[in-house]
């Protein structure tokens, strides 16, 4: 029985068969390790301080005096970079250059009802600073952008706090904020969000690394790596108005990365000879409303268990998957059928035993 695959990149082999990734679940794999590293960026701001030389100390009786100047003068609008682990060198630079955060809101944690933030209490830990981003970072940036927020764009949502001496001068104020998603440390941006695509897309030729199977962030293509970026699919080219259906997008974005995929490679053999497939997703309505409208091309090898295979090398060139060369299917020269939207061309038909 041919193997056949779906719009993107689905198998519709036999159950017994080995499966490849579905486009749909390599993008909630992507979603996954991207809330890991949300949680994990988040973390890593609300524990980590700024330099307490910046912080003055104050007589017994008088009020606080906050120095982490950078910090708790930072409004709406506003973006910050550092340099250092710690983000004791925290500065506000012009969105148009580049930047690590863009603060969405300031909340003051002074007005919470209760005695949890009051004065002498403990800087909240870690876990406790993540469900404070839960509860009002999401609705802060949703606010700053008029609703136009894509969750599964190029940027997410998090929360800076005071350093732990700023708390215990008094600051009780938390920074909303985005910066961009990665599984690690988020890369510099420039330009403010309001004005940008927040499509999840990369530079043509980009290689995306791997881990546990799946995709990760961007890797020099001599590394392990788990997809390549063949072309970049603009839907808004072809679509106005409201949201496009799934089908429709198939049809157009299968067309437009077949084409991309062989002008990036050269040749239109390169895929079927490399033994590699190629794959795209969809947009989700979410993301059409608020603005994203561009898809990556990917091309990838699936495991012969969910997920991707390591390659190492530009398909451009000569790769290894799994450490071995790939090897050319035969070709029995007969013809064969048109590849389905998603799989170009058709994996390695059956010879006749």
């Amino acid at each position: 029985m041919p193997d056949r695959r779906d719009t993107r990149g689905r198998d519709l082999e036999r159950a017994s068969a080995p499966k490849t990734l579905s486009a749909t679940k390599l993008r909630w794999g992507l979603l996954i390790a991207a809330l890991g590293a949300i949680v994990a960026a988040g973390v890593t701001m609300t524990v980590a301080g700024f330099d307490t030389d910046k912080v003055e100390a104050h007589q017994p009786g008088a009020a606080p005096v906050v120095r982490d100047k950078e910090f708790s003068s930072a409004a709406q609008g506003d973006c910050l970079t550092w340099s250092k682990p710690d983000r004791s060198d925290l500065v506000k630079v012009n969105c148009a250059d580049k930047h690590l955060f863009e603060v969405a809101g300031v909340i003051d944690l002074s007005a919470y009802p209760g005695r949890e933030f009051a004065e002498g209490t403990r800087h909240p830990d870690s876990l406790r600073m993540t469900e404070l981003r839960d509860e009002h970072c999401v609705t802060a940036v949703q606010k700053y952008l008029g609703g136009r927020f894509d969750p599964r764009g190029k940027f997410m949502v998090n929360v800076m706090s005071p350093s732990p001496a700023g708390w215990q001068h008094g600051d009780r104020t938390l920074r909303c904020g985005v910066q961009v998603a990665a599984t690690t440390a988020s890369p510099a941006t420039t330009g403010s969000l309001v004005d940008s695509d927040q499509s999840k897309v990369n530079a043509v030729g980009t290689c995306l690394g791997i881990n546990q199977n799946l995709p990760t962030d961007p890797v020099d293509c001599a590394q392990p790596h788990a997809v390549e970026i063949v072309g970049t699919v603009d839907l808004s080219t072809n679509f106005t108005g409201g949201p496009p259906s799934e089908s429709d997008q198939d049809k157009f974005v299968e067309a437009e990365c077949n084409r991309l995929s062989g002008d990036y490679l050269g040749s239109p053999d390169a895929i079927r000879n490399k033994t590699l497939t190629l794959f795209f997703d969809y947009l989700e309505p979410a993301s059409w409303l608020a603005g994203s409208h561009k898809l990556d091309c990917w091309l990838g090898k699936g495991a012969d268990r969910e997920g991707f295979a390591p390659i190492v090398g530009s398909a451009r060139g000569e790769i290894l998957i799994d450490g071995q060369a790939p090897v050319p299917p035969p070709n029995s020269g007969r013809s064969t059928p048109a590849p389905l939207p998603g799989a170009a061309p058709l994996p390695p038909q059956p010879q006749p035993r």
